[in-house]
Parts: C-alpha cells; structure tokens; sequence
C-alpha cells in the first residue's frame, strides 16, 4: 500500500521552504512547511504569481510583507496573499514555523463575503460545529476574501468522528498526534506533523487516538466553503462498514 500520509520527519531536502503534500494534474492545491531560524527571512511569492497562499503559523512569530507593506504573524494566525502579489515572511525573536498551501487559478471561484483580510488570529474568531462532537474555526475563507480556498482549524475529540465525506479536495496537517486516517480499509497513523490529501467524496473518519487530550487540525480546501459541508447522515454513517471492522 502506497502511504498517503508524510510526515515532517522523513522529507529530504534542505531550506527553509520543503514540500509536504505535492500538486495533483486535476488539483491545484498543494502544501508546504516552512521553518524560519530566528532572524530568517525567505521570499514566497513573486511579483505576477499565478498562486494565492493560505498560511498557517503554528510555532513562533515574526512578519509577512505583501509588497513594500509589513504586517505582524504572532503564532496560531492565518495569513493570506492573493495571487499577483509579492510575499515574504521574516522570523523574529524565536524563529517562525508554518505550513503554507499554494492555490493555483485552475479552481471554481467562490464569491467574496467580505472585505479582504491579511493576517488573522485564532484568538480572535469564534468556533462552530462540524461532524460528530468536533468543533473549529475559519481563519480564511470568502468571508474575507478568499475566494480559491479555505482554512480552517479543527478540533477533534478523543474517538471517531462518523463515516463522512465531503465535495472539496482537501489537505489535511496535524499539529499533534496522537491519531489516524480511516479511508477505505485503509489506515495510517498520525503524529506531529503528519499531512495527508482527501480526494472529493472519498469516504473517510479522522480519529483522535488520545484517551483525554483534543486533537487539532489544519486543513485547507478548494473550493471554498464550509467544512462542516459533510455527507453521510450519522444514522447512515452508524450502518456504513469496510470488512473487517
């Protein structure tokens, strides 16, 4: 069985920018880790780029500059470039990691719902409910702005969610474990740093193998929308089985 999951423990390569989850030929979405030393600078977006990126800082802090203009990224903050732009993060103090999802043009466009925002902090957002007992928020979405893509930040209880599935192609980057992707008959663990793609409609549970503690995730999806759109009623979920269960 190919894995579906990577993890950040065993990407080759050296910089500040390596590649987690790559481009499909019928998706635009991939994702990257980008890990700053203190002091660091490193340029992500070109000016005229065809991309819009999602970013995601979970470790750290420091600054993004869109163009000539500097705007702060404290840690658990969401940031977005539109495509067009110029982007380039700098590290403060005690360094800056994040995850960054690139967004090519090939992507139905969600209309826009609000005013375009740059930089969004966790803090400040309220949480909502999606499948089963989990909860998140949406730093970025076309709420503001985002019109490719959106990400969110979910919150998964100790367990299993019910069989679902969702109409977006989604990228999914776990923070910390412990846990583990159900797809098919298919399993894989997840610890800190795993990252795994979801493909439209592709049947799946996310689980929080922790006895007490929540799980967090990041994930970023295209189209835009709501990641509570979930399919598969939970009493349908509770008769949907794989062999051996």
């Amino acid at each position: 069985m190919t894995s579906r999951v990577a993890n950040e423990a065993a990407l080759s390569g050296t910089g500040p920018v390596r590649r987690l989850v790559e481009a499909l030929d019928d998706s635009a979405l991939a994702l990257d880790l980008v890990r700053l030393q203190p002091g660091g600078r490193v340029v992500l977006a070109e000016p005229g780029g065809d991309r819009d990126l999602l970013l995601y800082a979970f470790e750290g802090s420091g600054a993004l500059a869109i163009g000539d203009a500097p705007h702060d990224l404290p840690s658990d903050s969401a940031a977005l470039v539109l495509a067009g732009e110029s982007a380039a993060l700098e590290a403060g103090a005690s360094g800056l990691a994040a995850v960054c999802a690139r967004v090519g043009p090939d992507v139905d466009l969600h209309a826009p719902l609000g005013e375009r925002a740059v930089v969004v902090s966790l803090h400040d957002i309220e949480s909502d409910r999606a499948t089963g007992a989990r909860s998140f928020e949406i730093p970025l979405g076309p709420h503001v702005g985002s019109t490719r893509a959106t990400l969110f930040v979910g919150h998964v209880p100790p367990g299993k969610a019910p069989w679902h599935y969702h109409l977006y192609d989604e990228i999914v980057w776990i923070p910390a474990g412990p846990g583990r992707v159900h797809v098919g008959d298919d399993v894989e663990d997840l610890v800190a740093g795993s990252a795994f793609r979801l493909r439209p409609r592709e049947v799946h549970i996310v689980e929080n193998a922790s006895d007490e503690r929540e799980m967090a995730l990041v994930g970023v999806f295209t189209p835009a929308g709501s990641p509570s759109a979930a399919y598969l009623t939970e009493d349908v979920a509770a008769e949907y089985r794989f062999s051996g269960e």
